[in-house]
């Protein structure tokens, strides 16, 4: 990615992310949508309570590993093959030792995350079975994304996108045959996400291990370098601890929300589940001008960094207009399916609704979080992006905190808008400092 038209780079390398992004919440939704016709609305409800829970401790594991692949993207760019094979050796180490720590914290957690949640009563133990089962499968989830962010850095977003399509029609298959069939209930859709994810993994590995030798290190470089450890810490903790800040905001809205009752958490569950749908072109574009300016700042050339992001400023401005009215004048219609026809979808329509308009508004401040975060981290700035993540998260808690004492479900609703807009701004403003920076170094 370091010659070339940006802006069509950028695009090219886009659009497969996208899709691939998009498929991965395709067969997430096919769990909640399966969950809540065929096991029912509080089923719906229990599985979409855990959301938060399940964002902050997945959250953690993949801005940690996530980091660890914005050094193979340096190197790569670079050139460098023998250190790209050696920075993909020592991720994939560092991610193992993290996801046995993780795996045993996070089930050691999850009744005082559910119970500080104010998760229903009546909802509780599916909540618990569900997030259970998820956290027990965190190897396979942080393995996927860790070796897909891998190709990802050497400018290949296709690879990934074909075998998640693969594994999104194995996990509606596996719902159903879990949850129709063997009737397993919301044990049977966390098991499905566990199993599609791990041969997503398993895949990518063969791959890279075929076809891609640059990132397959030789057997005398599986060891871990203190030096690269260093670095892959240095920019992967602070993105954990944003995911982290931003997911502790996250569970304050989830906790207000659920206050309101199982019909306003089953209509809340529903409309963040398509409002994450339609918000992966923000999620693509930050995890493409990671390898984009990766690769760029590892060749020096931080003039096409900054084209890059101006490129990609004015490719998510249109986005977010195509998305935010699609969110607006679409969640009528998308949020029925996920109920069967007893369900009282009336009811949960205004709890649905009053929280995808606002975020329709936000969507592109959304897009200045994910394009200016991941652009900083990529150019080895860790500490900025950072404090992005705690302006999200004041903004989200001060929001929900003030819903809970208010008891204003609007509020709570706003949540994600108001925190989007905090964070957009500061980070529009932290790289006109950031960039001013990079031409001192760079002149």
């Amino acid at each position: 990615m370091t010659s070339g038209s940006p802006a069509l780079l950028i695009i090219r390398f886009l659009i497969p992310l996208l899709i691939g992004n998009t498929f991965q919440q395709l067969y997430n939704m096919a769990d909640t949508v399966i969950v809540g016709r065929f096991v029912g609305e509080n089923a719906l409800a229990a599985v979409g309570s855990t959301g938060t829970v399940m964002f902050l401790v997945m959250g953690i594991c993949l801005g940690l590993t996530n980091g660890f692949a914005v050094l193979t993207s340096q190197r790569y760019g670079a050139k460098d093959k023998e250190g790209t094979r050696k920075s993909v050796a020592n991720g994939v180490l560092l991610a193992a030792i993290i996801i046995v720590c993780m795996t045993v914290l996070s089930l050691l957690c999850t009744n005082g995350l559910l119970m500080l949640m104010n998760t229903p009563e009546a909802i509780f133990e599916d909540a618990r079975t569900y997030i259970s089962i998820i956290f027990a499968g965190i190897v396979c989830t942080v393995f996927y994304n860790l070796l897909s962010a891998f190709l990802r850095a050497a400018g290949n977003s296709l690879v990934p996108l074909y075998f998640l399509i693969f594994s999104a029609i194995l996990n509606v298959a596996l719902d159903l045959l879990f949850i129709v069939v063997f009737g397993f209930g919301v044990a049977g859709a966390a098991i499905a996400t566990d199993i599609s994810q791990g041969i997503s993994a398993i895949l990518c590995w063969l791959y890279i291990r075929i076809k891609v030798p640059e990132l397959h290190p030789l057997k005398g470089e599986w060891k871990l370098s203190g030096f690269i450890t260093r670095k892959q810490l240095h920019i992967g903790l602070p993105m954990a601890i944003q995911f982290g800040i931003t997911a502790s905001g996250t569970l304050m809205m989830q906790s207000a929300v659920n206050l309101f009752g199982e019909t306003a958490v089953a209509g809340f569950t529903a409309a963040n589940k398509y409002h994450t749908l339609l918000s992966q072109g923000m999620l693509s574009m930050g995890q493409t001008m990671t390898s984009y300016a990766g690769q760029n700042y590892g060749v020096a050339d931080i003039g096409r960094v900054r084209r890059g992001i101006r490129a990609s400023l004015v490719i998510m401005f249109f986005f977010s207009l195509v998305v935010g009215a699609a969110a607006a004048f679409g969640y009528p219609y998308v949020l029925p399916l996920f109920f069967d026809a007893d369900a009282n979808v009336a009811a949960m329509l205004p709890f649905a609704g009053t929280y995808i308009l606002r975020c329709a508004v936000c969507y592109y401040p959304l897009s200045l979080i994910f394009i200016f975060r991941n652009s900083m981290q990529a150019c080895n700035y860790a500490l900025i992006p950072t404090c992005c993540g705690v302006m999200e998260f004041f903004a989200r808690g001060a929001a929900a905190l003030l819903s809970m004492k208010l008891e204003n479900y609007s509020l709570a609703a706003s949540c994600d808008a108001v925190a989007w807009v905090a964070a957009g701004l500061f980070g529009l403003i932290a790289w006109l400092f950031v960039r001013e920076d990079l031409k001192k170094k760079f002149v």
